[in-house]
């Protein structure tokens, strides 16, 4: 039996379905481009394959999520069965957090590439950076494997309502009963917003400490200093998502304290900020990036 749509309901799937499609088409927009190089070059720098695989995590988090919106709100009853509505939560949990660590790992990469430090173990990683990107993947894996588990625990549990969503598109969305079974499951996933979180501010205050060392040192030589247009740029990248992620962290706590209310206001701008985030911040790393940049504008009218 369909659901009754509400006007509530019906500007959620509206507003998902417009911001879910232009961050699905931005995210494959350069996943195609980097992709397209890799097989006329063989290879990827590191850069480049953070920039993939977080594009095609933002993809695939944007697909799942919209679907789980669409499906809660127009046809629950396709979404509200074993075990699709497990795995939804599963894979929605997985990529978004797949989209968190990835980020993380990108503004970490351009603190160590580009930041100039003389202490042994920082030079040491920016020798074994490009080693190290792999592993980091596969760290930040498995920890959205062992939250999607979780997530996918909670859903499964009886104590859930599955007949009761905000069409979220999380594991946080599904109203269940804060009972003492449910906090150890909000404690992990708090830790790993908090941990991507705390890698990002880190790694912008380390970037802009080396840029105003570096600036310091060349206040007296008036030429263009390469150096210091790299530290800039990678400045902008990072302190344009910090603003962003900073928010978007904020709403992710804010998530999990109205996860039982249903149709509220700040559910609603929780909701709208989230399908924002992860198209325009990856605009904003294709503004960033030459390459990226220049095959957009010539496709653009």
């Amino acid at each position: 039996q369909k659901s009754n749509v509400t006007s509530y309901g019906a500007t959620i799937v509206a507003i998902t379905t417009l911001e879910g499609f232009a961050g699905m088409w931005i995210n494959a927009f350069i996943v195609c481009v980097l992709c397209t190089g890799w097989m006329k070059k063989k290879t990827l720098n590191s850069n480049e394959k953070i920039l993939l695989v977080l594009g095609c995590s933002r993809f695939c988090s944007l697909c799942i999520s919209w679907a789980y919106s669409f499906l809660s709100i127009i046809y629950p009853k396709y979404l509200y069965v074993r075990p699709i509505l497990q795995l939804a939560v599963f894979f929605q949990a997985f990529f978004s957090h797949c989209n968190l660590w990835f980020s993380a790992c990108l503004c970490g990469f351009y603190c160590i590439k580009i930041a100039n430090f003389r202490n042994s173990f920082f030079i040491y990683l920016k020798v074994k950076i490009d080693r190290i990107v792999p592993w980091l993947f596969l760290g930040s894996g498995i920890l959205a494997l062992a939250i999607g588990i979780i997530a996918y625990d909670v859903a499964d549990t009886p104590h859930c309502n599955n007949r009761n969503s905000t069409g979220q598109g999380n594991f946080g969305s599904v109203n269940i009963k804060m009972d003492k079974h449910f906090f150890p499951s909000f404690f992990v996933t708090g830790f790993g917003y908090a941990a991507s979180f705390m890698a990002v501010i880190v790694s912008a205050l380390f970037l802009l400490f080396s840029l105003w060392r570096h600036q310091r040192k060349m206040q007296t030589n008036s030429m263009k200093d390469l150096s210091v247009e790299a530290h800039i740029r990678a400045m902008k990248s990072i302190l344009s998502f910090l603003v962003m992620y900073s928010i978007n962290f904020v709403c992710l706590v804010l998530k999990m304290v109205y996860v039982t209310k249903k149709g509220s206001y700040m559910t609603f701008l929780i909701i709208v900020f989230e399908y924002t985030f992860p198209g325009l911040h990856s605009l904003i790393l294709i503004f960033s990036n030459p390459k990226l940049e220049k095959t957009l504008l010539k496709i653009l009218p």
